[in-house]
């Protein structure tokens, strides 16, 4: 039997490959993946072979810039057809004290109320359930004014 562990609609989360620590994350089940904000997200190539090193700075923070040349390009389609490339990473995220392995995509969220996004496909390899009623504090989407 699959044991299943439960998330909220928002979910404190940390990653300590980018020393960010206690950051609130938006669980999304209409999202295929998930993503990370991130600036100045480009592929250089470097030294004298000129491999390619996809360079990154999360958060938008230039302390924690990063780089890696493990990394997958996708091509992505937002809800409204909008086609983009992302850079996705496998990287660990940290839950409830709890450690898993998650590949997350870059992006620059500046425009959007939560920096790390939660898809389906993280949800259902681990087993997660949703429980909208689950840290209800943190939802603060509904309080915009028109």
């Amino acid at each position: 039997m699959n044991q299943e562990h439960m998330l909220g609609s928002f979910e404190l989360v940390s990653f300590p490959e980018f020393s960010i620590r206690d950051e609130i994350a938006k669980v999304d089940t209409g999202a295929y993946s998930g993503a990370i904000h991130c600036t100045d997200i480009r592929v250089v190539r470097v030294g004298i072979s000129r491999k390619k090193v996809l360079r990154f700075v999360p958060f938008g923070n230039p302390a924690l810039a990063m780089e890696t040349t493990s990394y997958k390009r996708k091509i992505v389609r937002s809800s409204s057809g909008h086609q983009t490339t992302r850079y996705l990473i496998d990287t660990v995220i940290e839950i409830a004290g709890e450690k898993y392995t998650i590949q997350i995509g870059l992006s620059d969220r500046s425009d959007m109320r939560r920096q790390v996004l939660i898809g389906r496909k993280f949800i259902r390899e681990n087993n997660f359930l949703v429980d909208v009623r689950i840290n209800q504090e943190h939802d603060d989407e509904g309080d915009k004014q028109l």
